[in-house]
């Protein structure tokens, strides 16, 4: 299966995040892919380690699952659905909405941006 928009090496930080969340301006996803599967490894001010797992479907939009631990030395998990739009740079941006699977559960949207 071969996707619309290949994230392969692709580099995204966030520009919005809801209070709930852990992602910052400081934090860096590094986007590989091959195929329709996604696999992205990040770190930032708030977490120490994270790793996300997906699929890219037929639009680019990417379904994922994500572990991570924070500086609280905390193991937290959820998932997620980002939807893309293109730029008119033709850099990526990602609309995202998640939802912890571990804590408390609670839900909440991001936006990323591609940068170089």
């Amino acid at each position: 299966m071969s996707a619309t928009i290949n994230y392969n090496n692709r580099k995204f930080c966030a520009i919005e995040n809801s209070e709930n969340g852990e992602v910052d301006a400081a934090l860096v996803f590094y986007y590989q892919q091959e195929g329709n599967i996604l696999s992205c490894s990040y770190t930032g001010a708030k977490i120490l380690q994270g790793h996300l797992l997906g699929l890219v479907n037929d639009d680019g939009s990417i379904h994922m699952r994500y572990h991570q631990v924070n500086i609280q030395h905390q193991l937290l998990t959820g998932i997620c659905t980002s939807t893309p739009e293109i730029m008119p740079d033709g850099k990526i941006k990602l609309h995202e909405v998640w939802q912890w699977t571990s804590g408390d559960k609670s839900e909440g949207k991001s936006v990323l941006i591609e940068i170089d």
